[in-house]
């Protein structure tokens, strides 16, 4: 449905690893941290922000671990399984994008890191209202060089081209880079114990801050300080 003051509403991609797998750097550093509790709850926070900005009309979760695809189908998310026969994260980018259209023939989508537990939905909007303007675009990373959101407005592929130096690869690609201030929490994905640090910094959702907060209770866990 149609959200109203949205001119263009989207349905935004979010592809999760198996949680097993998923942050294998923030096991480095200051201590042992409970990486599967921390990538689940940066993708509750995630999709739980992106479903209730204004622009975006729905949430779809490309993801084979049960555990996180039950969690995030009981937010309101549309769960899909990952392409069989595999091809990475870009090959799973764009089989939640085609299978949008199948459902939506003319949404715009937009892919969107699983692991931005500050995102704040009125800064989502600012970001998906400009890339609106362009067929494609996308958002750097807070370090300048990877992608935190990629979008194809209706009509368009999507394209991804993401892992590694993908906002030069994006950008190469003919999608317009969306140069915006004052949207930190839609660039601060959490790699390191250093991102996590300024996510929290910035405010995290719920889930984030249960979990971090878990990290650095006394005990056997040691703390991100």
């Amino acid at each position: 449905m149609r959200r109203e003051g949205a001119d263009v509403v989207w349905t935004l991609v979010v592809p999760v690893k198996p949680l097993a797998l998923a942050k294998s750097r923030l096991a480095g550093g200051a201590g042992r941290l409970p990486r599967p509790a921390l990538a689940l709850a940066f993708a509750l926070d995630t999709v739980g922000a992106a479903l209730t900005c204004r622009a975006v009309r729905d949430v779809v979760v490309v993801t084979d671990d049960r555990r996180a695809g039950a969690e995030l189908s009981a937010l309101g998310a549309w769960v899909l399984p990952e392409p069989t026969g595999g091809g990475g994260l870009n090959s799973a980018l764009a089989h939640g994008a085609r299978t949008a259209r199948t459902r939506w023939p003319h949404t715009a989508v937009a892919t969107l890191n699983a692991d931005l537990p500050a995102l704040r939905p009125t800064e989502l909007g600012r970001v998906l209202d400009l890339a609106a303007e362009f067929p494609r675009a996308f958002l750097a990373d807070a370090a300048g060089i990877g992608t935190t959101l990629l979008s194809a407005t209706a009509g368009n592929e999507l394209a991804p081209a993401f892992e590694g130096r993908s906002r030069a690869r994006h950008r190469a690609s003919g999608a317009r880079e969306i140069e915006l201030t004052g949207v930190d929490s839609v660039r601060q994905d959490v790699d390191t114990e250093h991102d996590l640090r300024t996510a929290l910094a910035l405010g995290v959702g719920p889930h984030t801050a249960a979990a971090a907060g878990r990290a650095t209770a006394p005990g056997p866990v040691v703390g991100l300080d």
